[in-house]
């Protein structure tokens, strides 16, 4: 790809999206035909002054090396590394986040500049032993690199085992150290393992994963209550074998907590600048802080870090990381964004119309594969007609060359938007296969937020996942215009693609046609009541768990935490149409096993629960498939 562009892309600057950058200085380039007219060039060349000269070979270095050719040099086995032995991009990363770093998600902000992205936090236990989970959870494709698989673990041989089963998949293996999820607290994984009790533990679930495979391991931690201490653990998780710690600059979760806890405040950017001091041969990711491209560079250059992650601003702008390839100005059109295929496949166009020279040559080559794949059909024919005895052995070698063919046929079909199906085990990021969309073209549907969602919508249809996550994404990314023209609750309420589609057609419409918006003043008034019942139970929340917490204190028990993990589970929506038709005493015999802190008459009364706020349970609807729950979709 690289050679053809510096060949065939005259007067033009080009950027390759799935690295850094591949700068072409403006100036025309001559293919050579042959060894004669090369000669003769080359003498015309000498007259050329040496700072041209030099410039050139300045271009070629850079546009040839594989941090900016999208990372890590597959055809060299990943053996070109930075200076803490890593050997792809990761300055710029998409933060692994529940239900929200999923595939398309993914896909997207990589067109959109992200370098490196992580997986949603995934249980190592169900993973290693599971592969219904597997298949459900795990969800990628070639040109899906570099990618981080993020996974929850308590036990060396589970994490091990799942990062095994990634291994060819990914680029490194992540632990999550970091999550203050109840889920966490429950399950006994995430920021709740960050205790002294729990260390020998987790440096030794590291170590047995650094041991099981051939890719780094990552961690991804949060502050602890001194600075002290958190140097101390970061030592100690790369004395067990981490490459690279993330830092979530909040302090990790407790419910027993006195001060900032786990969302609460800015995060404290200036423990990583201290940690970074002190922890300097592995790299140290900043997380936390940053909703625009102005607060990435800030974070970076106040932390030293050598990279930084996000997660909420990357959810509200999945083109954050733009910026980094050039600013939105006059030279925007001059540069050209060579795309990898899922980053063409949602209509970005390329600036030359579909004519350019590099999709005339990749015309020309397919036509040469069919002629070529059409002569061994008729070299098959004549075998089934007279026998394998009736061909020649150039005509055997020709045979056994068509799935080979075949293949790459099948990959020029799908970058020309064909319906071929493409082997995944091809390393389509190693394709010539490439189309092209100028700095200007990104820019134009990076500021238009319809256009985003409407994008990522068209990569979950490809890419199938949970109608609740696409609403999530659909929800974050046009905030704004969903509730200008009164359309969030509708979006939370679709069920289906179609459903979510139909929703952006009337913000486009309304958009577009102000004068054909009402304001429903009844409407408006229904919302409001819903986000007071929200807030009112997140209160609840809180109270109930400061009473369970006093009422540990005043029975002496050395863990406090002790009554929040009884009756943490939600009731699922089939469960309360079970127990509707059962006797009170057995319902309240069911109940106590599991929902304890759930109020049994707001889901079992047909009135429900007539405590209204007096009410000591918590108040929040039985789940199902999809159920909405915001603070679950971002756990990590």
């Amino acid at each position: 790809i690289v050679q053809k562009v510096l060949r065939k892309l005259c007067k033009k600057e080009v950027i390759e999206l799935k690295g850094d950058m591949i700068c072409v200085k403006q100036g025309d380039m001559v293919e050579p035909s042959n060894a004669g007219k090369e000669r003769s060039r080359r003498d015309k060349k000498r007259k050329r002054s040496s700072e041209e000269a030099s410039e050139m070979k300045e271009v070629d270095a850079h546009a040839l090396s594989p941090s900016n050719t999208g990372g890590v040099d597959r055809k060299n086995g990943g053996n070109n590394k930075d200076k803490y032995g890593l050997s792809f991009d990761y300055k710029y990363i998409l933060a692994p986040m529940v239900g929200a770093s999923e595939l398309p998600f993914r896909l997207l902000c990589r067109k959109y500049g992200a370098q490196a992205a992580y997986t949603p936090m995934m249980s190592s236990q169900k993973f290693s032993t599971d592969p219904s989970y597997r298949s459900r959870e795990f969800q990628t494709v070639p040109w899906d690199r570099p990618l981080v698989c993020h996974f929850s673990a308590n036990d060396p041989n589970e994490f091990a085992l799942a990062a095994k089963l990634v291994e060819d998949k990914c680029d490194a293996i992540d632990l999550n150290l970091g999550c203050p999820q109840r889920t966490a607290f429950v399950g006994h994984f995430g920021s709740y393992l960050l205790e002294p009790k729990d260390r020998k533990l987790i440096c030794n679930v590291v170590s047995a994963a650094k041991k099981a495979v051939s890719i780094p391991i990552f961690v991804k931690i949060r502050l602890l209550d001194t600075l002290e201490e958190t140097i101390k653990l970061c030592s100690q998780l790369r004395d067990a074998g981490a490459s690279l710690i993330t830092i979530h600059a909040r302090y990790r979760a407790s419910w027993c907590r006195n001060g900032p806890g786990a969302r609460d405040g800015p995060a404290m950017l200036n423990q990583i600048l201290e940690i970074k001091k002190v922890i300097t041969d592995i790299p140290i990711i900043a997380n936390g802080n940053v909703i625009t491209y102005e607060d990435v560079e800030k974070n970076l250059n106040f932390t030293k870090a050598d990279g930084v992650m996000s997660a909420e601003g990357i959810l509200d702008n999945p083109a954050l990381y733009l910026p980094r390839m050039g600013s939105d100005g006059k030279c925007a059109s001059e540069k050209v964004v060579v795309l990898a295929e899922d980053g063409f496949a949602t209509g970005i166009p390329s600036q030359s119309g579909g004519n350019s020279e590099m999709e005339l040559e990749q015309k020309k080559k397919k036509r040469k594969f069919e002629k070529k794949l059409r002569e061994i059909e008729s070299i098959e024919e004549k075998m089934t007609a007279e026998g394998s005895g009736s061909i020649t052995k150039e005509q055997e070698k020709k045979l056994a060359t068509k799935s080979d063919l075949k293949k790459l046929l099948d990959e020029m079909s799908f970058s020309n938007g064909e319906s071929a199906q493409v082997n995944p085990s091809l390393d389509l990021s190693q394709s010539s296969a490439a189309r092209t969309a100028t700095l200007k073209d990104l820019y134009k549907s990076a500021n238009d937020k319809l256009a985003l969602a409407h994008e990522y919508l068209n990569l979950a249809k490809k890419y199938p996942t949970i109608i609740r996550t696409v609403v999530f994404h659909t929800r974050r990314m046009c905030r704004d215009l969903l509730n200008e023209y009164q359309l969030m609750e509708d979006c939370v309420a679709c069920k289906s693609l179609d459903e979510v589609e139909s929703v952006l057609l009337k913000c486009s419409k309304y958009r577009d046609n102000p004068h054909l918006f009402r304001f429903d003043k009844d409407k408006e008034k229904q919302q409001k009541e819903a986000l007071a019942r929200k807030r009112q139970e997140e209160g609840k929340r809180k109270n109930y768990e400061a009473r369970m917490i006093r009422k540990a204190k005043r029975e002496g028990k050395s863990d406090l935490e002790y009554y929040l993990r009884q009756g943490t589970e939600l009731p699922t929506i089939d469960l309360v149409k079970r127990l509707k038709a059962l006797s009170r005493n057995e319902q309240l015999a069911t109940w106590k096993k599991s929902h304890s802190q759930h109020c049994m008459a707001h889901h079992l009364d047909p009135n429900g629960c007539g405590r209204s706020r007096s009410c000591a349970f918590l108040h929040v609807d039985a789940k199902g498939d999809l159920t909405f729950n915001e603070q679950d979709e971002c756990a990590g």
